[in-house]
């Protein structure tokens, strides 16, 4: 068993607001990941990692799993990001008996898209192994790199547009946040090496974990198609951007839009959660234009069953008292 750093908030965060509706959490004393909340009535409820009671079990699974939650939500008449198509690793490919889906056919696939196209883990979280490519070649590392640790990947068409999260506790939207790519701004004299270096002590006096991996080859990769290196100096007030997924746990920045989010995404969260059986669910969705507008083109990018937001809250104060509202919410509702 390994200690997992990004999951260790809820435990403390729920020991922490319990009292307040006469609760209490019971934590594994030696990981404090795992936990037993006992209510007023005597009722209890457990949680792991991120994972609480409030949703169904096969619901939570198939969410975990992107291409059967996609096909779940494009039957449902949802639009998800289009072309997406599974692939297998050699062992799983020949397991399975799909010997032809295995990565020469994921290649193939999205030559045939036209590229860039993105390149996932079918099961990952966290924005890891999360490609842009613009070649072969780079496909071919990119599903490597994948096959190494998993069995199945996604090759999607790439859509563009802003990335927002929306958190959706049964009938409401608790938080909605738009993520933004890690990045540096430019102060005229240090390097992107520099830039990098103190934007991770910024996050540690944050005391948010997120650790900026320098030999992360997205970056690398990032930089080349721009034309620098980590050891380019970039013009004062200039923002570059060093990887192309928007997760928080990958050194991405967060803006809060829970209270201008317009109507028609709220409604379209919540129907979109209510119809995978969920009652806690974070909704990703890449939005060409204005999140505070009518929808026009979008895309529904995946679900959640357990939102991790332990990056989030530590961002900032702000963000805290967000997500220990959140939570205050889902305590109340697993009361019932």
């Amino acid at each position: 068993m390994s200690k997992k750093n990004e999951s260790l908030v809820l435990g403390k965060l729920l020991k922490k607001i319990a009292p307040s509706i006469g609760a209490s959490v019971l934590l594994d004393p030696t990981w404090g990941i795992v936990g037993q909340i006992t209510f007023k009535s005597g009722k209890r409820s457990y949680f792991r990692y991120n994972t609480l009671d409030l949703n169904p079990v096969g619901s939570s699974d198939v969410a975990k799993d992107k291409d059967y939650a996609n096909f779940f939500m494009e039957s449902m008449g949802y639009k998800t990001v289009p072309r997406s198509r599974t692939f297998f690793s050699k062992e799983w490919a020949e397991a399975v008996g799909a010997p032809k889906q295995n990565i020469d056919a994921a290649c193939a696939y999205a030559e045939q898209c036209g590229f860039p196209v993105i390149v996932k883990p079918n099961s990952g979280s966290q924005g890891t192994n999360v490609t842009l490519v613009y070649t072969k070649a780079e496909c071919c590392n990119a599903l490597k790199t994948i096959f190494a640790s998993d069995k199945i990947a996604l090759v999607q068409e790439y859509v563009q547009g802003k990335d927002y999260r929306l958190v959706v506790l049964d009938n409401t939207v608790v938080s909605a946040y738009e993520r933004i790519p890690l990045n540096v701004q430019g102060d005229g004299w240090s390097t992107i090496s520099e830039l990098l270096q103190k934007k991770q002590e910024e996050f540690l006096k944050k005391k948010r974990d997120t650790l900026i991996k320098l030999s992360d080859s997205r970056i690398s990769a990032k930089l080349k198609r721009q034309k620098l290196t980590f050891q380019s100096v970039i013009p004062k007030g200039k923002k570059v951007y060093l990887l192309d997924n928007a997760n928080l746990s990958t050194g991405g920045d967060s803006i809060d839009v829970t209270d201008v989010v317009h109507p028609s995404f709220k409604k379209l969260a919540i129907a979109l959660t209510k119809d995978m059986g969920l009652r806690l669910c974070g909704v990703d969705v890449i939005v060409q234009g204005d999140i505070t507008k009518k929808p026009d083109e979008y895309w529904i990018l995946e679900i959640n069953a357990a939102p991790g937001l332990d990056h989030y809250v530590k961002i900032g104060t702000v963000q805290k008292k967000i997500v220990e509202a959140l939570y205050l919410c889902v305590l109340k509702h697993l009361e019932k």
